[in-house]
């Protein structure tokens, strides 16, 4: 496909394709004054990856460093399983390519809301200056970024909050997109991501290489502020339990999991679980952004919005399949950031999950840092950016367990000692 510095031209198609195609459709044309009316047109190539559409993407939401970028649609894989169109962002840096192509970072963005102009392609990012300081600092490392904003962010639905495994389809297929779109990306990639996107992140990780099949070279992962084990304190609510109004971040996201959990399995009629005040607030849970969400949700006790218990959603286990992040099964280093101050995420429960993963011997770095949920995607740069160098220069980090700048790590009894503390904390059996 011709080019002008390495990118498709106007509309990813050269004059010749158009001749072509001029010439083809005219040649329907003609066959269709002859031809019975009932002949049926090609379906569309949904293959994921596939891109639908392109547009220059404003130049207010670029990263810093950015030379081109795009705000795509492409074809990805939806809640049950099917095809479905969704929405990204691809960014390139400025310069020529080295050898090889640019190697590629998916970003997997924070909670932003679930209604298709939450995007981040259309809105920029929930906390513009923290999102845009930390994705400028990789491109300014030479990686070209590709952003999706998951199934149905940025198209009319509403997006299956949390569903892990639609994540991880959208993740990879942003990298198929991105190098459909344009060919100076090359096929070597990493996953990094925040909070929600730090879910997606490491459990993209679990299924990339399956999911990305043989044009891709998935090489490793990195997850700051990991959402583990959400699907165990789901479950503790019911009417009355907590009492209490908790943050309303916590608020929001509990609404946006319901509401997420309504799209991928309306067989469990999430609705006939709320009041009246309830069902309301998953309407507006659905068509809301996060900021002017959490602003209305505010003071509101979620427990009293609710007309039985949570637990009874979990029949066989299914908000761990939802929304559980994997304990096991990944194949490429991953590292983990968690800020020790984190009020988000219950961060009792990602290290938890670390022990587990240490137990389990995955290729787990874990690491904490003396901040906030925020605070921590910045701190934990000095090891994530050595670590994704180390990932595309074909190398191996060594696990490891322990706080910023530490070498010891935690495996066999010690491990599994520190995830019975944990997990008597929680009151979780795990997932």
């Amino acid at each position: 496909m011709p080019r002008i510095h390495g990118r498709p031209r106007a509309g990813g198609r050269s004059l010749r394709w158009r001749a072509v195609t001029a010439c083809t459709a005219l040649g329907i044309a003609v066959a269709g004054a002859v031809l019975p009316a009932t002949t049926a047109s090609a379906a569309p190539d949904a293959t994921p990856g596939t891109v639908v559409s392109s547009t220059p993407l404003a130049s207010n939401l670029w990263i810093p460093g950015t030379g081109q970028a795009d705000r795509v649609t492409y074809w990805s894989t939806g809640p049950d399983g099917a095809p479905v169109q969704t929405t990204g962002a691809v960014y390139v840096p400025k310069g020529a390519p080295p050898a090889g192509g640019w190697p590629v970072l998916s970003w997997a963005h924070g909670t932003v809301g679930l209604a298709p102009d939450c995007a981040p392609s259309v809105a920029g990012p929930a906390a513009r200056d923290r999102d845009m300081d930390y994705l400028g600092t990789w491109m300014s490392k030479g990686y070209a970024i590709v952003a999706t904003d998951y199934a149905f962010v940025g198209n009319p639905g509403v997006m299956p909050y949390l569903d892990g495994k639609v994540e991880a389809h959208n993740v990879v297929d942003m990298v198929k997109a991105g190098r459909n779109l344009d060919s100076s990306l090359s096929n070597k990639w990493v996953v990094i991501g925040q909070s929600q996107g730090g879910g997606a992140a490491i459990t993209t990780a679990r299924y990339a290489t399956e999911f990305g099949g043989p044009g891709l070279d998935y090489r490793g992962a990195v997850g700051t502020g990991v959402p583990a084990y959400i699907e165990s304190i789901v479950a503790t609510f019911a009417p009355g339990f907590p009492p209490v109004a908790l943050p309303a971040g916590m608020t929001a996201y509990g609404m946006y999991i319901l509401a997420g959990l309504n799209v991928s399995h309306p067989e469990l009629n999430v609705p006939s679980y709320l009041n009246a005040t309830g069902k309301q607030w998953l309407q507006k849970a659905s068509t809301m952004c996060l900021e002017p969400f959490e602003n209305e949700i505010k003071g509101t006790v979620l427990s009293s919005l609710l007309t039985k218990p949570l637990s009874s959603l979990n029949a066989n286990g299914l908000l761990s399949s939802y929304m559980g992040v994997p304990e096991s099964g990944y194949d490429k280093p991953f590292l983990i950031g968690q800020g020790l101050k984190d009020t988000d995420i219950v961060m009792p429960a990602t290290l938890l999950f670390g022990t587990r993963l240490v137990a389990n011997h995955q290729p787990v770095t874990f690491k904490t840092y003396p901040t906030d949920h925020s605070g921590t995607m910045a701190a934990s740069l000095p090891d994530s950016v050595p670590f994704v160098q180390k990932l595309f220069a074909g190398q191996t980090p060594a696990p490891g367990f322990g706080s910023a700048g530490g070498s010891g790590s935690v495996s066999g009894s010690a491990g599994t000692a520190s995830a019975g503390a944990v997990g008597t904390l929680l009151g979780s059996s795990g997932s």
